[in-house]
C-alpha cells in the first residue's frame, strides 16, 4: 500500500511511509504508547568464545523472528545487539486494544524462538512490557535524530525486561490494569532506578531449558 502511493516504506514498519517516520521533522508529542523489550539471556557470555559468523547468524534468526511476529502492527524501534525494542502507537492501530495486542505478541515471540512444548529454544529470552504516556517523535540533534519514544514507560519496560528470567514475560502494573485477565502472577519488584517496589505480573511461558 505504501509503495502504491509512491512512498518508500519505513525501516521501522513496512506499512508506514518513511516520510511519516524517518523523514518527519525533529520534535514530537505526548501520546499513549506501548513498549516491548526482548533481550537474549547469556548471549554476551556465549559470544565471548563463539565464532563471530555463528553469532551473527543467531542474531539474524532472532531479528527475523521478531519481524515475523511484530510487523505490521508494531514498529521495531531499535535493534540493540541482542535486544529488540518495539513501539506500539494506538494512534496508528485504529480501535484495536494495544495492551491485548502486546501480550499476544509477547507470547508469539516466545513461541517463535522455541518456547513451546517439546521444543528447545534456539536462544533464551526475557521480555518486558509497559503501556503509558510517552513523548514520541524524531529526537536528537541536528546531525543525527531518530524516531523513538522516551519517558518512564520506556524505562520501566527496559527494567522489567532486565528482571525477566529466560522464558518469562514481565508486565507492568499499569499495562495489567488495561487487561480483563492479566496473565501470570502479581509480584512487587525492586527495579533499578525506582524509588519503591513496582507492581507487575510475572508470566512464565515455559520453564527454562537449562
Amino acid at each position: 500500500m505504501v509503495r502504491a502511493l509512491g512512498y518508500r516504506p519505513s525501516s521501522k514498519n513496512p506499512n508506514v511511509c518513511d516520510v511519516c517516520v524517518e523523514l518527519s521533522p525533529p520534535g514530537g508529542m505526548k501520546m499513549p504508547a506501548g513498549i516491548l523489550f526482548a533481550d537474549l539471556r547469556g548471549f554476551t557470555a556465549r559470544s565471548e568464545e563463539a565464532d563471530p559468523g555463528s553469532v551473527s547468524g543467531e542474531l539474524r534468526r532472532f531479528y527475523a523472528a521478531a519481524e515475523s511476529v511484530l510487523f505490521p502492527e508494531a514498529m521495531i524501534d531499535k535493534l540493540i545487539g541482542d535486544e529488540v525494542m518495539a513501539l506500539y502507537l494506538p494512534i496508528l492501530l485504529d480501535s484495536r486494544s494495544v495492551p491485548e495486542l502486546m501480550v499476544g505478541h509477547a507470547r508469539a515471540l516466545m513461541e517463535a524462538v522455541g518456547y513451546q512444548e517439546g521444543t528447545i529454544p534456539f536462544v533464551e529470552m526475557g521480555i518486558g512490557l509497559d503501556f503509558g504516556e510517552a513523548f514520541v517523535g524524531n529526537i536528537g540533534g541536528r546531525a543525527r535524530y531518530d524516531f523513538t519514544a522516551v519517558g518512564d514507560v520506556v524505562n520501566t519496560a527496559a527494567r522489567l525486561q532486565s528482571a525477566a528470567a529466560s522464558g518469562e514475560v514481565l508486565l507492568s502494573g499499569r499495562l495489567a490494569a488495561e487487561l480483563a485477565d492479566p496473565p501470570g502472577e502479581p509480584v512487587a519488584l525492586a527495579l533499578k532506578g525506582k524509588g519503591s517496589k513496582q507492581a507487575a505480573y510475572r508470566w512464565r511461558i515455559l520453564d527454562s531449558p537449562t
